[in-house]
């Protein structure tokens, strides 16, 4: 095979010759084919560098001499013979010098690579003055050329040349791999014309050097490959010889081509290990089988010990009157504390309710004092300000960015698609047969024109400022950052690559290529410049730049969207981006931008309204997100005003007790509720107005979290309160004052212990380090404290003035009305403690039933925590965004057809020594660099975009300053004399002061004292052709230096891949980080290098993300702070009571477990947000659980069972009234709220708090608490074994209860002696 095709290779190759004119008729060694310079190429009519094309010249080589050796010994030093032979070429001095720029052009960006650069050079070299020209080069066609002097020479404007197919491929390969640092793509794009760097070979790059329409090549050159062991014939001999490979040095003293651009170079690289797989045991879900095993586990556990039980109660079950047991020590402590509390709670509420008056108002007027805070208060919107704390690492790195580069750029976008618009195949004369999709046609490109045109012409009014803002006034001009034009705007976007100018989208020109004539539009100029946005020309008859109208390239991969591979015109989106300059929040320039802002949504809702049936367009500007949210949460103030509205109607109709129609009016209790009401409103207000006045803000999720939270907790003592007191007789003798005292003194140790542990819960909570977690706690830790004291003040004294009233038979609301006296007729109606009493107790605790409660719920908890494993942590940002946001459309638009995320800059600090030797090494990828510097690392993370998320490897000031040094170019020049000696001369510059005077003598690294003097110059050299490795732009803002040249900071970008979900944006930042502590350790050893120097990632999104991080770990510590008082407050008021305090802080454990679990099936994200409602969910669930296991501790029955009953019938229907169906009404509306964040995290969120905390604490706990509660207290003179608990009391208040109902009794029943 091999054979045939270098056979057919040599026949092609003959045939070519023997068809080519004979204008070389000598093909001999010594010989020219072309010698000196016969002006320019009359074909041509743009080229970007004035260059001349050579004469025929069939003759002999000349002696190089003089002033020619001396410079071709510099510009190819292959050339020159031994000093004791005779140096020949075919170039004259003239020619020789524009070698020199062409080899001086193609160095700026080979020149990292020294092999690349040689072989490149060589290549030149040869065609232009090897001595043996002739034997490889073939003139095909001349033209007449008349001098000066009036005298006819044949100017040489076509011929071909022969290469060896093996040298040339190596010449190839050695390039291939070279990298523009500038862009992270590679040299070759700029330098293979249409196909890039992608579909580039050995041929198509040697034809792009050839043809004269590339804006470089004076002529053109037909390159013919011959393989290896053929002729062409004709005498020609194809040029080889060997070529430098990329990993060989040039000489001892130089080094091999980096890694980076060259493959050969690199070290083996292990590829990092990505996120650990799945935890599995077998084929199965390790953790749901761990789970498994742990229900197994502890259903055997307690199977056992009730089996244990029973066989022990069989034992016991005799008629025998067993010996009363002495009380414990721990009993006597609990019995003493309960009595010292009631008897102050007893003191104290007679007081109150004998001078209601006087405690209302001095309360009124406390909490309007502490309300009157609320003019000072600051409500923060700031995302930033909410989630992140203001000492966290990526705050202090955000600040330490925004203080030596500014803050990160704002980015205006907008998205277009033509749905249902057909493709199209186009045959292009030049550059072949391609298909464009429905958005990339002319119509589409114009309309995409006209609102560029008309956002360049729009102007915006500041108010405060007082002035018209245009868009050169806040745009990001990379070119022009002093004085920008709108012309200078970094805008990239498609009709870029047309300048955004009208007239260059419709030129048409008539090619030809070879023998076929055809016609060029923007389509074949689009199709170059996709492949080499960084050419200044395309070759098409068009001529046309590539080159946006700021001076910029634009990449592809930014403006395209939805593209197959590297098929750009198959995109299916069209993106434009504007990027503007963005401004601390109290610069004046900062309401420039929001205001131009706001009218870039203004135009581009005009334009997707214009064209909505053609096409859809989406958009968004860098103050949407805050503008949604603020917008939506202003819409749903009326839902919430809505939900507390319903919560205060059920409270004002559900406190009354009513025993007849006609006395409806005096029985109702709306007054009362609305005290109630006030009561709970004041101490949020007095909490939200004291933390004001010691300067902490507030925010909206603190204006709508906790007053839910805190009428949850209200009004639950609200209705424990009221109803005890409805249902209390007043004893004889016994005044109404003294009845108050001895309720209060009945209901208030109950409430004291679920206040103070939900204030001692929140104030642990308040330890968060995420500053909205933090106040919500402080808040709701301060206005639940608040609420407890104005309960036992105000509201006291409001139920003093009530039953004053209701005695005297007056009106509710309306007091001055009323009826005639006389008591009511009897109970009032009641409907949940008559349902709990008759049905709902005997059978939650019949002896069959309580097994099975119990496997039920250690199922769900198991089953929760097994769910709280599949619970996705992040909040994904559509998520912040109501269901009618224009920015949904933009944001599933942007996971659809981004190709490329945000930029992520690796930031250094101070303490580094760039100047060094050392230093630069450490931090360059050319050749000479450190294996393991900073950007050769972040290249080997970009091959594994998967574990690293990075795709495009970091730009390096540090490698482009390099070759902006090197000497072979014309980048770093000095004024050798005159007026400007000494100082900087620009690449364009043609003063003789500039010949000869290079920044360096040779390629080398700059000393201490040259990088200082030059680095500044680079940063600020405006990049041209000439010289396409200046810093404006690109660099001068990566770069923060001290007014002695100190470089106190500096920053490399590379770009993350497309990230789609908050859970990819946490991983990325979390391997960014990883990757910057490898880089730091590397840093480190470098000499000279500050100990305390570290290399960190950057970009804007990280400051948002960073929570995530520590998210599940800071919430389970704040989670489990929070229970520690309401394990701590249960058992040191209920008497150091261990059991009763161990099942609290086992059912409030539960109700997390389930609820986060529940989380997972109903598509509840873990975050900061759903954080602050489990904290919330933690002290409503004390109050689920607190109150009936305090009602538990202090029953007198005689049985566990029955203190269970008793405390279910008494304290769970106020639970219900007071917790459950408060809550329900209200969290039911907020289902109608158009906010996203609202229907999850306040809807589902609540509802399922609020379902499981009921669940447990009306069926688990009673349940829990007959098995494990404490032993009962037996009265002197009864006597009941541990091991009766379950036995079925006859007593009065028993049957009572309906404890007497069959459905309590054990298979076992024993007798208790004394009720037999």
């Amino acid at each position: 095979m091999p054979a045939s095709v270098a056979l057919a290779g040599a026949v092609l190759c003959a045939l070519l010759v023997l068809a080519a004119p004979s204008l070389t008729p000598i093909h001999r060694a010594g010989y020219c084919a072309f010698y000196g310079e016969c002006g320019r190429n009359p074909e041509v009519n743009v080229s970007l560098v004035a260059s001349k094309v050579p004469c025929l010249s069939n003759q002999p080589a000349q002696v190089a001499t003089g002033t020619v050796l001396a410079l071709l010994r510099s510009v190819c030093p292959e050339l020159v013979r031994g000093d004791n032979e005779t140096t020949r070429v075919c170039c004259s001095l003239a020619q020789l010098g524009a070698l020199q720029l062409s080899v001086a052009l193609s160095g700026a960006v080979l020149s990292r690579c020294p092999a690349c650069a040689r072989n490149f050079a060589n290549l030149y070299c040869n065609n232009i003055c090897s001595p043996d020209q002739s034997l490889f080069t073939n003139v095909t066609r001349v033209v007449n050329y008349t001098t000066t002097q009036g005298t006819t020479k044949l100017a040489v404007v076509e011929y071909q040349c022969f290469y060896q197919r093996d040298f040339a491929d190596a010449s190839f390969t050695s390039c291939q791999g070279v990298r523009l640092p500038a862009t992270g793509g590679y040299a070759i794009d700029t330098m293979c014309g249409r196909y890039g760097a992608r579909l580039c070979t050995t041929q198509r790059w040697l034809d792009f050097q050839g043809d004269k329409n590339n804006g470089l090549a004076p002529l053109q050159i037909d390159f013919q490959l011959v393989p290896n062991g053929t002729q062409p014939g004709d005498a020609i001999v194809p040029l080889g010889g060997q070529a430098w490979r990329c990993d060989q040095a040039l000489s001892d003293e130089e080094q091999p081509c980096s890694c980076q651009d060259c493959a050969e170079s690199c070290p083996p690289v292990i590829a990092p290990s990505g996120p650990p797989p799945p935890f599995r045991l077998g084929n199965a879900d390790g953790a749901l089988v761990l789970c498994g095993l742990l229900f197994g586990l502890l259903a055997l556990i307690f199977i056992i010990a009730l089996m244990c039980r029973c066989q022990r109660s069989k034992k016991d079950a005799t008629p025998e009157p067993a010996p009363a047991r002495a009380t414990c020590c721990s009993a006597r402590l609990s019995d003493v504390s309960h009595r010292v509390l009631a008897r102050a709670f007893r003191w104290w509420g007679t007081l109150v309710a004998g001078h209601p008056v006087v405690v209302l108002v001095v309360a009124a007027v406390l909490a309007g004092l502490l309300s009157a805070g609320l003019v000072t208060l600051r409500l923060t919107t700031d995302p930033v300000e909410l989630w992140s704390a203001p000492g966290s690492r990526a705050r202090q790195e955000k600040a330490f960015h925004d203080e030596h580069f500014g803050p990160f750029l704002r980015t205006n976008q907008v998205i277009v698609t033509a749905p249902g618009r057909p493709s199209s195949g186009y045959e292009s004369v030049v550059l072949g047969a391609k298909n464009f999709s429905g958005v990339l046609s002319e119509e589409v490109l114009r309309a995409l024109l006209e609102l560029q045109e008309r956002l360049a012409a729009t102007t915006a009014w500041a108010p405060a400022s007082g002035r018209e803002v245009t868009l050169s006034d806040i745009c990001y001009a990379p070119l022009n950052p002093t004085q920008p034009g709108l012309g200078d705007c970094c805008v990239n976007s498609v009709t870029q690559y047309f300048q955004n100018n009208g007239t260059h989208l419709a030129m048409t020109a008539t090619q030809l290529d070879g023998k076929v004539t055809g016609t060029v539009d923007w389509r074949d100029h689009l199709i170059y410049c996709v492949n080499s946005p960084l050419s200044f020309k395309d070759i098409t008859a068009l001529e046309l730049s590539c080159m946006a109208e700021y001076g910029g390239p634009v990449f592809p991969y930014i403006a395209f969207g939805g593209y197959p591979g590297s098929e750009y015109t198959e995109a299916e989106a069209l993106i434009v981006t504007y990027s503007l300059n963005n401004f601390p929040r109290d610069d004046p320039r900062h309401e420039w931008v929001l205001s131009w802002e706001q009218r870039f949504l203004e135009v581009v809702g005009d334009f997707q309204r214009t064209h909505g049936p053609n096409l859809s367009v989406t958009f968004m500007a860098e103050r949407s997100l805050e503008d949604e949210i603020n917008r939506t949460t202003g819409e749903d103030i009326p839902v919430f005003a809505v939900s507390y509205l319903v919560v205060f109607i059920y409270i004002t109709l559900a406190l009354g007790e009513y025993t007849a129609w006609r006395r409806v009016l005096v029985e109702s209790k709306v007054t009362l509720a609305l005290g109630g009401i006030a009561v709970v409103l004041g101490a949020v207000f007095a909490s939200m107005g004291l933390l004001a006045l010691l300067g902490l803000p507030s925010s909206l999720i603190i204006l709508e979290v906790v007053p839910f939270l805190v009428l949850a907790v209200g009004a639950d003592n609200i209705f424990i309160f009221v109803q005890e007191y409805q249902q209390s007789q007043r004893e004889p003798d016994e005044t109404r004052e003294q009845h108050i005292g001895r309720v209060l003194a009945q209901v208030a140790p109950s409430m004291l212990l679920c206040s103070l542990s939900e204030v001692i819960c929140f104030l642990l909570g308040a330890l968060s380090s995420m500053p909205a977690v933090r106040t919500f706690a402080l808040t709701a830790a301060v206005a639940i404290a608040f609420d407890f004291l104005l309960q036992m003040s105000g509201f006291v004294a409001l139920l003093a003035l009530d039953a004053r009233r209701q005695e005297a038979a007056r009106f509710d609301l309306c007091c001055c009305c009323g009826m005639d006296t006389g008591g009511p007729a009897g109970p009032g109606a009641r409907l949940l403690r008559p349902l709990l009493r008759r049905y709902y107790t005997p059978l939650l605790l019949h002896r069959l039933a309580r097994p099975v409660v119990v496997l039920l719920f250690l199922f769900l908890a198991c089953a929760g925590l097994y769910l709280t494993l599949q619970v996705p942590v992040g909040l994904d940002q559509e998520l912040a965004m109501p269901k009618d946001s224009y920015m949904l459309q933009y944001f599933a638009a942007l996971n659809q057809y981004l190709a490329v995320g945000v930029p992520t800059y690796f930031v250094t600090t101070g303490g580094y020594n760039f100047s060094s030797s050392a230093g630069t090494n450490g931090i360059c990828s050319s050749a000479g660099c450190a294996s393991n510097s900073l950007t050769q690392t972040i290249q080997y993370a970009t091959r594994f975009p998967n574990v690293s998320y990075l795709a495009i490897p970091a730009t390096s000031w540090v490698d482009d300053f390099l070759d902006w040094l090197n000497p072979t170019g014309r980048c770093c020049r000095i004024h050798r004399f005159g007026n400007l000696s000494g100082e900087f001369c620009p690449s364009t510059s043609s003063d003789p002061s500039c010949l000869g005077g290079q920044c360096l003598n040779t390629t080398r690294r700059p000393t201490v004292e040259e990088f200082e003097q030059f680095l500044p110059w680079f940063l600020h050299d405006r990049p041209t052709l000439q010289c396409a490795k200046g810093g404006l732009g690109a660099y001068d803002t990566a770069v923060s230096m001290d007014a002695n040249g100190t470089i106190l900071a500096s920053r490399f970008m590379a770009y993350q891949r497309p990230l789609r979900t908050s859970q990819e944006y946490t991983a990325a930042l979390r391997a960014a980080r990883d990757l910057a502590e490898e880089i730091t350790t590397n840093l480190r050893q470098v000499p000279g290098t500050d100990p305390d120097f570290e290399v960190f990632p950057y970009t804007v999104t990280y400051v948002y993300y960073e929570q995530y991080l520590t998210v599940v770990a800071e919430g389970v510590i704040t989670l489990a702070l929070c229970l520690v008082p309401t394990f701590g407050v249960s058992f040191l008021l209920l008497g150091m009571d261990l059991r009763s305090s161990a099942a609290t802080l086992l059912t409030i454990t539960m109700i997390l477990l389930d609820t986060v679990g529940a989380m997972a099936l109903w598509d509840i994200p873990y975050n900061a947000v759903a954080l602050i409602n489990l904290v919330a969910a933690v002290g409503i669930s004390v109050e689920f659980v607190s109150h009936l296991t305090c009602a538990f501790a202090h029953s007198t029955q005689p049985s566990r069972v029955e203190r269970a009953a008793e405390a279910t019938v008494n304290m769970g229907s106020k639970v219900v009234a007071g917790v459950a169906m408060t809550n329900l009404p209200g969290i039911v509306v907020l289902a109608f709220a158009k906010a996203q964040l609202i229907q999850i995290f306040f809807f589902r969120l609540n509802l399922i708090i609020t379902l499981v905390g009921l669940a447990h604490g009306l069926i688990f706990l009673p349940v829990l608490l007959s098995y494990m509660g404490p032993s009962p207290r037996v009265p002197a003179g009864d006597a009941a074994g541990d091991t009766r608990e379950d036995a079925v009391a006859g007593s009065e208040q028993g049957a009572g209860l309906a404890l007497s109902n069959p459905c309590f009794e054990d298979k076992d029943k024993a007798t208790v002696p004394g009720q037999g």
